[in-house]
């Protein structure tokens, strides 16, 4: 019954954007602060952007600030990340992770995102 799932991944060029989409169902996002996370083959997951639970405070990872733009519509249950100006580096499997302030956490199944020519 719990789960969020990540969608709007795929295959885009260089300098091109894509928008991902994290769907919560069985609970409600409003309590829970947001995270994207990224893992690329071979390398270790690592921490993309953050939101906090009412969308008040956000945070980018040096690699990405500019060009990504974390948001949230709770009425909605929902969770996005705009991604602009992508780089061949960014080509990883994104992951969304709902947290709550006793530290539970879930996590989606992830969308590959690939960016290349």
């Amino acid at each position: 019954q719990v789960q969020l799932v990540e969608s709007g991944g795929g295959l885009v060029q260089p300098g091109g954007s894509l928008r991902l989409s994290c769907a919560a169902s069985g609970f409600n996002l409003d309590s829970y602060a947001i995270g994207w996370f990224r893992q690329a083959p071979g390398k270790e997951r690592e921490g993309v952007s953050c939101i906090t639970t009412s969308g008040g405070s956000t945070f980018y990872a040096d690699s990405i600030k500019g060009r990504f733009t974390i948001s949230r519509d709770n009425a909605k249950n929902m969770v996005y990340l705009q991604m602009n100006s992508l780089k061949p580096e960014a080509t990883a499997v994104y992951y969304c992770r709902a947290t709550i302030i006793t530290g539970q956490n879930y996590w989606g199944q992830g969308t590959q995102v690939t960016v290349s020519s």
